[in-house]
């Protein structure tokens, strides 16, 4: 944790960030509003996504006991010395992670696998009413927000870019046929761009009712029900036995994962969008992938390329909270709003601050 800036002029010098431990117990807790550096910005909350990745208990402890939420938007409060792009009441995005731009692996666009961007990280965390962006985050990849883009619209840019990177990666050129299981916020989000990006069908499966309704909404050509229909079946029927040309597997669990190898035809690329427990193992067959020309491909967050487009999106209107943010609470309902996010009734929850 970094010192306490001095007393400045509208800026306090304590704060409230809301703390997660390692039980996935929240508190508010009364903090040091953190020092600049060189470089650096001292950026003022305006609103917080809570990410999928912050209800995954088992993910979380993994990284507790700290101040969470990595989906901010907000305004300059402080510029570092050498910071020219930006000033005080600048309206931004800021993305939690930035890579160097210059190694091999960002030089392949391979942003996430670069070792500056895995090492950087909001101080203390995006969930705090002020927080540090690191130089090289200012530098590659924290953007003005333009004036029509609200404040919990900008906290959509960093899960929409992910989907961006998702899309791109399951090779969507328009035409496909894309089969998305899982319809949480990010499978919604899928839905959204696979339409806006020309998709041909655009299938969704859950089980839960809601969900699958707004889904169709957002341009789901069918849905799913997997507790009620045979998803392999029903996706046969819906695509006329061609199955589906890109498969999204939102879930990180081993059963979506066979499901969505399931749901694959030939030549499809599958896109594991979410993580598995580290211990977990699939059982795959060599020979049907081979001589099917099956891709498997992993889907990890996002780079610059990516945040730059969802905010492109976000403006245009083709993605907006008003389609998927379903619950807004103050910081001093953060527990609620961290239980709310894990319930099937919620897509979307956004803190606000005042």
């Amino acid at each position: 944790m970094r010192p306490p800036v001095t007393q400045t002029p509208g800026i306090p010098a304590r704060m409230r960030g809301a703390y997660l431990d390692t039980d996935l117990r929240i508190s508010i807790r009364d903090l040091p509003v953190p020092k600049i550096a060189p470089g650096e910005l001292l950026i003022r909350t305006r609103a917080c996504g809570i990410c999928s990745g912050d209800i995954m208990g088992w993910y979380m402890q993994r990284k507790a006991p700290l101040v969470f939420g990595h989906e901010p938007a907000g305004e300059v409060a402080a510029i570092g010395s050498e910071v020219e792009t930006f000033h005080p009441g600048d309206r931004v995005f800021v993305h939690h992670h930035a890579p160097c731009m210059r190694c091999d692996l960002c030089q392949r666009g391979e942003f996430v696998q670069c070792a500056a961007w895995r090492a950087s990280r909001l101080d203390p965390g995006g969930m705090a009413e002020y927080f540090v962006v690191p130089a090289g985050n200012v530098r590659e990849d924290t953007l003005p927000l333009p004036a029509d883009v609200s404040f919990v619209d900008g906290a959509l840019v960093e899960p929409v870019a992910c989907i961006v990177k998702s899309l791109r990666r399951a090779g969507l050129r328009g035409g496909e046929r894309v089969a998305i299981i899982g319809l949480g916020i990010m499978g919604q989000l899928h839905v959204r761009l696979a339409r806006h990006g020309g998709a041909r069908q655009v299938i969704g499966l859950d089980r839960v009712p809601f969900r699958l309704a707004r889904a169709r909404e957002l341009g789901a050509d069918a849905t799913i029900d997997v507790d009620r229909e045979d998803p392999v079946a029903r996706l046969e029927e819906i695509t006329g036995g061609n199955m589906a040309d890109a498969v999204i597997i939102g879930p990180g669990s081993l059963e979506a994962m066979e499901l969505g190898l399931g749901l694959a035809g030939r030549g499809a690329t599958v896109v594991f969008f979410t993580t598995s427990r580290p211990d977990d193992r699939l059982a795959i067959q060599p020979h049907d992938l081979y001589f099917r020309e099956i891709r498997l491909v992993p889907s990890y967050s996002c780079g610059p390329d990516d945040t730059r487009e969802a905010l492109r999106l976000i403006e245009q209107g083709v993605v907006s909270a008003e389609q998927v943010v379903t619950h807004r609470f103050p910081l001093e309902q953060i527990d609620e709003a961290y239980r709310t996010a894990g319930q099937s009734v919620s897509l979307k929850t956004v803190v606000t601050f005042d």
